[in-house]
Protein backbone atom coordinates (compact mmCIF):
# COMPACT_ATOMS: atom_id res chain seq x y z
CA UNK A 1 0.00 0.00 0.00
CA UNK A 2 1.08 3.41 -0.90
CA UNK A 3 -0.06 6.98 -1.02
CA UNK A 4 -0.77 8.86 -3.95
CA UNK A 5 1.19 11.83 -5.91
CA UNK A 6 -1.67 13.30 -8.50
CA UNK A 7 -0.56 14.73 -10.82
CA UNK A 8 -2.29 16.43 -14.03
CA UNK A 9 -2.20 15.58 -18.13
CA UNK A 10 0.70 15.96 -20.10
CA UNK A 11 3.53 15.64 -18.00
CA UNK A 12 6.59 15.38 -19.99
CA UNK A 13 9.76 13.93 -19.41
CA UNK A 14 11.02 17.11 -19.19
CA UNK A 15 9.20 17.87 -16.25
CA UNK A 16 10.07 14.14 -14.79
CA UNK A 17 13.41 14.49 -15.09
CA UNK A 18 14.51 18.29 -15.81
CA UNK A 19 17.53 19.18 -18.71
CA UNK A 20 19.04 21.73 -16.29
CA UNK A 21 20.54 18.35 -14.54
CA UNK A 22 21.45 16.55 -17.82
CA UNK A 23 24.61 16.47 -16.71
CA UNK A 24 23.60 14.21 -13.86
CA UNK A 25 22.56 11.38 -16.18
CA UNK A 26 25.28 9.34 -15.05
CA UNK A 27 24.44 9.37 -11.68
CA UNK A 28 21.08 8.30 -11.20
CA UNK A 29 20.81 8.92 -7.57
CA UNK A 30 21.75 12.38 -7.71
CA UNK A 31 19.37 12.93 -10.72
CA UNK A 32 16.66 11.62 -8.68
CA UNK A 33 16.57 13.90 -5.92
CA UNK A 34 15.33 16.40 -8.63
CA UNK A 35 12.77 14.29 -10.14
CA UNK A 36 9.36 15.89 -11.32
CA UNK A 37 10.29 19.11 -8.93
CA UNK A 38 9.16 21.17 -11.94
CA UNK A 39 6.18 19.49 -11.69
CA UNK A 40 5.95 19.66 -7.59
CA UNK A 41 8.69 21.09 -5.62
CA UNK A 42 7.56 18.77 -2.51
CA UNK A 43 7.56 15.17 -4.67
CA UNK A 44 10.93 14.37 -4.27
CA UNK A 45 11.93 15.07 -0.90
CA UNK A 46 8.06 13.65 0.18
CA UNK A 47 7.97 10.17 -2.37
CA UNK A 48 8.39 6.95 -0.04
CA UNK A 49 9.03 3.74 -1.25
CA UNK A 50 5.27 2.07 -2.04
CA UNK A 51 4.27 5.10 -3.09
CA UNK A 52 2.15 5.65 -6.56
CA UNK A 53 2.65 8.63 -9.39
CA UNK A 54 -0.89 8.90 -10.42
CA UNK A 55 -1.47 10.87 -13.82
CA UNK A 56 -3.90 12.30 -16.67
CA UNK A 57 -3.33 11.87 -20.21
CA UNK A 58 -0.32 11.54 -21.88
CA UNK A 59 2.11 10.78 -19.15
CA UNK A 60 5.77 10.95 -19.87
CA UNK A 61 5.15 12.97 -23.18
CA UNK A 62 8.29 14.71 -25.01
CA UNK A 63 11.68 12.79 -25.48
CA UNK A 64 12.85 9.25 -25.30
CA UNK A 65 14.87 10.07 -21.81
CA UNK A 66 15.11 6.56 -20.50
CA UNK A 67 16.71 7.49 -17.24
CA UNK A 68 12.86 9.43 -16.77
CA UNK A 69 11.16 6.37 -15.57
CA UNK A 70 14.44 5.30 -13.75
CA UNK A 71 14.05 8.28 -11.31
CA UNK A 72 10.54 7.71 -10.46
CA UNK A 73 11.54 4.04 -9.87
CA UNK A 74 14.61 4.93 -7.58
CA UNK A 75 13.05 6.14 -4.30
CA UNK A 76 10.73 2.89 -4.73
CA UNK A 77 7.42 3.93 -6.36
CA UNK A 78 5.28 0.98 -6.68
CA UNK A 79 3.85 1.91 -10.00
CA UNK A 80 2.75 5.11 -12.55
CA UNK A 81 -0.54 4.87 -13.05
CA UNK A 82 -2.65 7.03 -15.70
CA UNK A 83 -5.21 7.20 -18.25
CA UNK A 84 -3.00 7.10 -21.05
CA UNK A 85 0.93 7.20 -21.57
CA UNK A 86 3.25 8.44 -24.37
CA UNK A 87 4.52 5.15 -26.27
CA UNK A 88 8.38 5.54 -25.73
CA UNK A 89 7.58 6.69 -21.91
CA UNK A 90 5.50 3.52 -21.49
CA UNK A 91 7.77 1.09 -23.18
CA UNK A 92 10.82 2.58 -20.86
CA UNK A 93 8.83 1.61 -17.50
CA UNK A 94 8.31 -2.06 -18.33
CA UNK A 95 11.65 -1.90 -19.73
CA UNK A 96 12.98 -1.18 -16.49
CA UNK A 97 10.46 -3.21 -14.25
CA UNK A 98 8.18 -0.07 -13.05
CA UNK A 99 4.32 -0.93 -14.08
CA UNK A 100 2.83 1.64 -15.98
CA UNK A 101 -0.63 1.05 -15.59
CA UNK A 102 -3.40 2.70 -18.19
CA UNK A 103 -6.27 3.16 -15.69
CA UNK A 104 -8.87 5.66 -15.33
CA UNK A 105 -7.52 7.71 -12.81
CA UNK A 106 -10.40 10.52 -11.93
CA UNK A 107 -11.90 8.77 -8.50
CA UNK A 108 -7.96 8.57 -7.29
CA UNK A 109 -7.06 12.24 -5.15
CA UNK A 110 -4.20 13.27 -3.71
CA UNK A 111 -2.83 11.51 -0.78
CA UNK A 112 -5.54 8.24 -1.03
CA UNK A 113 -3.96 5.05 0.02
CA UNK A 114 -3.94 2.71 -2.85
CA UNK A 115 -2.81 -0.65 -3.49
CA UNK A 116 -2.79 -2.42 -6.87
CA UNK A 117 -2.82 -6.38 -7.93
CA UNK A 118 -1.19 -6.02 -11.32
CA UNK A 119 -2.52 -10.55 -12.09
CA UNK A 120 -5.75 -9.43 -11.29
CA UNK A 121 -6.14 -5.90 -12.74
CA UNK A 122 -7.38 -4.11 -9.92
CA UNK A 123 -6.56 -0.37 -8.48
CA UNK A 124 -7.61 -0.59 -4.57
CA UNK A 125 -8.45 2.92 -3.46
CA UNK A 126 -8.41 1.90 0.57
CA UNK A 127 -9.21 5.79 1.42
CA UNK A 128 -12.58 5.40 -0.62
CA UNK A 129 -13.11 2.07 -0.54
CA UNK A 130 -13.24 1.41 -4.47
CA UNK A 131 -12.19 -0.88 -6.61
CA UNK A 132 -10.83 0.48 -10.12
CA UNK A 133 -10.27 -1.99 -12.48
CA UNK A 134 -7.98 -2.23 -15.50
CA UNK A 135 -6.76 -4.51 -18.76
CA UNK A 136 -4.12 -7.37 -17.02
CA UNK A 137 -1.12 -6.31 -18.91
CA UNK A 138 0.67 -8.66 -21.65
CA UNK A 139 1.82 -12.06 -20.53
CA UNK A 140 5.48 -10.98 -21.75
CA UNK A 141 4.98 -7.62 -20.40
CA UNK A 142 4.24 -9.35 -16.97
CA UNK A 143 7.18 -11.94 -17.10
CA UNK A 144 9.72 -8.94 -17.31
CA UNK A 145 8.46 -6.48 -14.41
CA UNK A 146 8.38 -10.19 -12.36
CA UNK A 147 11.81 -10.18 -13.46
CA UNK A 148 12.93 -6.68 -12.60
CA UNK A 149 13.00 -5.34 -16.03
CA UNK A 150 14.17 -6.37 -19.37
CA UNK A 151 17.92 -6.56 -18.94
CA UNK A 152 17.27 -8.89 -15.79
CA UNK A 153 14.87 -10.69 -17.82
CA UNK A 154 17.29 -11.38 -21.02
CA UNK A 155 19.68 -12.50 -18.51
CA UNK A 156 17.85 -15.18 -16.79
CA UNK A 157 16.29 -16.35 -19.94
CA UNK A 158 18.49 -15.50 -22.83
CA UNK A 159 16.11 -13.99 -25.13
CA UNK A 160 12.47 -12.48 -25.05
CA UNK A 161 10.08 -16.05 -25.18
CA UNK A 162 6.84 -14.67 -26.51
CA UNK A 163 5.24 -18.06 -26.59
CA UNK A 164 3.83 -20.27 -23.95
CA UNK A 165 1.90 -18.58 -20.25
Amino acid sequence: MGRAWKFGDNVSTDLIAPGRYYHLRSNLPELAKHVLEDARADFAAGVKAGDFVVGGRNFGKGSSREHAPVIIKLPGTRAVLAKSFARIFYRNCINIGLPAVVVDTDRIDEGDDLDINLEAGVVTDRTKGIELAFPPLPSVMARILEEGGLVEYIKNHGDLVLAGP
